[in-house]
């Protein structure tokens, strides 16, 4: 399906999303935390130049980015402020915990995957890199760099709250565990070693034997037969 073939209805929650956007990743697992029925829309950004860039979907989202999740008639783009929105207006299954200290936790730890691992290695930059320098960087290195460094940090807060008697870090899977997830695909995707992260790896396990989180892999969506 296109951009243009799924109609909208006004009071249903519609998701446009890329089957590998690691972004609307985040967002489907919150969705299937939350038990919220939902339309997918996918926008194919690779196919023709990438559908993210013509001018139905930019006049939707004036970033050409995935994903944006479409609620009583209006867009939402960006998944952190997506995911806290579905908060905000759905009680069951609170992806933040009620706690002040304990929900500042949870946001930062997201945001470190969303704000400073993520962009450093999502198509549009590595694509860049290829187009502007070629062989002189390695894209493959780049990403490997970045999640490498990224997932050290996680690691040691992961470490420093391993003696709490939880599996998740709020207790349950959540908003942390929502950003986390489609990094680690992308790490196991460009062959990135997390041997040297055992709480990452025991939080993935823990993750990918929920329903939520299987059902939210990009290998489940539809689209993924139309790469």
């Amino acid at each position: 399906m296109t951009v243009s073939e799924i109609p909208i209805g006004a009071d249903q929650l519609t998701l446009y999303s890329y089957w590998r956007s690691s972004a609307a990743y985040r967002v489907r697992i919150a969705l299937n935390l939350k038990g919220l029925s939902y339309q997918m829309k996918p926008v194919h950004l690779v196919r023709q130049g990438g559908e993210q860039h013509s001018d139905k979907f930019r006049a939707l989202n004036p970033q050409g980015l995935v994903p944006v999740l479409v609620h009583n008639g209006q867009a939402i783009s960006q998944s952190m402020a997506i995911c806290e929105y579905l908060d905000d207006c759905f009680e069951q299954y609170p992806l933040l915990p009620a706690e002040p200290l304990e929900r500042a936790r949870c946001r930062s730890m997201a945001l470190q995957v969303a704000c400073d691992v993520h962009p450093l290695n999502n198509l549009r930059v590595t694509k860049y890199l290829s187009q502007q320098y070629g062989d002189v960087v390695d894209p493959l290195t780049w990403m490997s760099h970045w999640m490498i460094e990224g997932f050290t940090a996680i690691e040691q807060q992961l470490l420093e709250y391993a003696g709490e008697p939880q599996v998740f870090l709020a207790g349950q899977a959540g908003l942390f565990e929502c950003f986390l997830l489609p990094q680690v695909y992308n790490a196991d995707r460009f062959g990135v070693d997390l041997s040297s992260f055992p709480e990452i790896q025991r939080l993935t396990a823990a993750c990918r034997a929920l329903p939520a989180f299987i059902a939210a892999t990009p290998e489940q969506q539809a689209d993924a037969a139309n790469v």
